[in-house]
């Protein structure tokens, strides 16, 4: 038996996870896989409902690390993390993403001599003012096995001298979550309850500490938004650290009838709101995909994408954060939505979990 301890940490986390201990538990002659909660998203609202919308089981153990600053959270997970390695002595760890659980995980399972396994290896922004960027680079730099979701972060890897060996082009497991729960999506009555109707209007998603942190620039995001609200109506399901800023900062005012702010979403009802939307506005990686897997334009508020592919095959445009330009791009976006018409990236299947699960079997050596 090969065991594995999964970890998940933030809310991107589980979209990613599920469908690896799906196939892990379909290979449960091999596979002792156990899941590991680092509690780095704690609120329920953002967490626990994806628990049960994506049928992930219950953590085998949970850290409860809660929220601190990128250090003191980094340091908290390793040292609870290590303590759940000596206990469990896995084969493999496997870590998915960027965020400060994937880098506290991997670090811990390297000084420890565990086997790491890094799902959406080799992406890039190439902005290291991203604390994400530094999680990438550095959970790249110590893992075994490198597992990529398009074929340029192969390219990536290859230029920072990572052995080929150690890296599988698989696709991207968000796409799986994504194939796997659209048809149970459309029971949610989401849409209807908040008085829309499909692709009618657009979806904002905005989380990153550069974007949400600073007064002036969320206000003018805010202030971009909410006229792009004034042609089409525009939902706003608010992340806790954002709706905490706007608060702090007294941008509330830009919510109105047609530019609705709304709480969280479970990962279905979610899934239901923006794939029946016209267009999603967002600083998320993950949606960039999504939406390129979907065919539904995404204007990205960020400088730059670790996810390029999104925008050479996708429907993905980089609009960077001024105002006006986020503009200009959503109204030509809303007026010509062909504008964007894009194809699915290679490997964006499906099936990339199956690939996963293969390559740690092949790399493993036991079957």
């Amino acid at each position: 038996m090969i065991k594995v301890l999964n970890i998940v940490g933030a809310r991107p986390n589980f979209m990613k996870i599920a469908p690896i201990v799906r196939e892990m538990g379909r290979r449960a002659d091999v596979f002792d896989a156990k899941l590991v909660h680092t509690g780095q998203h704690y609120d329920e609202a953002m967490s626990g409902s994806f628990f049960n919308d994506l049928g992930i089981p219950v953590p085998d153990h949970y850290l409860e690390v809660g929220s601190a600053s990128h250090a003191v959270q980094t340091a908290k997970i390793m040292i609870e993390f290590e303590k759940v390695v000596l206990e469990e002595k896995p084969d493999w760890v496997l870590v998915v993403g960027d965020v400060n659980s994937t880098i506290a995980c991997a670090l811990v399972s390297a000084k420890l001599g565990v086997k790491v396994a890094h799902v959406e290896a080799g992406l890039r922004s190439f902005d290291r003012d991203m604390p994400e960027e530094i999680n990438r680079i550095l959970t790249d730099a110590i893992s075994d096995l490198l597992l990529t979701t398009s074929e340029d972060a192969d390219a990536h890897l290859e230029r920072e001298g990572i052995a080929p060996e150690k890296v599988r082009f698989v696709g991207t497991v968000m796409i799986d979550s994504l194939f796997h729960s659209l048809s149970r999506s459309q029971s949610s009555t989401v849409v209807s309850d908040l008085g829309l109707v499909e692709k009618e209007y657009a979806v904002l998603t905005m989380h990153r500490p550069s974007n949400v942190d600073d007064p002036s620039k969320l206000a003018g995001l805010l202030r971009a938004v909410s006229s792009v609200s004034e042609r089409m109506p525009v939902v706003f399901p608010v992340h806790p650290r954002t709706k905490s800023n706007i608060d702090r900062f007294g941008l509330g005012s830009f919510a109105s009838d047609r530019f609705r702010f709304i709480d969280p979403l479970g990962y279905i009802d979610f899934l239901r709101l923006y794939s029946s939307s016209a267009m999603v506005l967002t600083d998320s990686g993950g949606l960039q995909e999504e939406t390129t897997a979907l065919g539904i334009p995404c204007v990205t508020l960020r400088e730059n994408t670790e996810r390029p592919v999104t925008v050479e095959l996708g429907t993905n445009v980089i609009a960077g954060t001024d105002p006006e330009n986020i503009k200009t791009i959503a109204f030509r976006l809303l007026e010509d939505p062909s504008k964007v018409a894009g194809r699915v990236p290679p490997l964006w299947d499906g099936k990339a979990a199956e690939r996963v699960v293969d390559a740690i079997l092949g790399v493993d050596g036991r079957q």
